[in-house]
């Protein structure tokens, strides 16, 4: 048999993907799949601020029982003032400001993703820009 030179593939034009998915207007017109979309998104965040504030509860609940149970915390004084209650009077507004940030940066990560999850043209991927 001759040899035959290795089959060489043409492609004319890049290629958008096996189905054309219009996310975005679905998302607009508020179609079953678009309302599903932003469903998630909804309990994404959702989620995410049930468990920043179990989290945050948690911890304000566990200083009043420490006191309670732990009698070196419960006569620790600082000040004058019982330890236990100057950490309820300090730790909320740091506490509170930091579960705040962390919200704000998750919540921001997920709606990013959901954009980029709606988005009809997601651009070069890093694979296509290598070539």
């Amino acid at each position: 048999m001759p040899d035959r030179p290795p089959r060489e593939r043409v492609v004319l034009s890049e290629r958008r993907g096996a189905r054309m998915v219009r996310t975005r207007v679905q998302v607009a017109e508020q179609s079953g799949i678009g309302e599903n979309l932003v469903r998630g998104l909804v309990r994404a965040q959702l989620g995410l601020a049930l468990r920043l504030g179990l989290a945050v509860v948690l911890i304000f609940v566990a200083v009043p029982i420490l006191g309670a149970t732990v009698e070196p915390f419960a006569s620790a004084t600082v000040f004058g003032i019982r330890l236990n209650w100057v950490i309820l009077g300090v730790l909320p507004y740091p506490l509170l400001y930091l579960a705040g940030r962390l919200y704000i940066r998750l919540a921001d990560q997920a709606e990013r993703d959901f954009v980029r999850l709606t988005d009809d043209d997601p651009g070069p991927t890093t694979r296509d820009s290598a070539r």
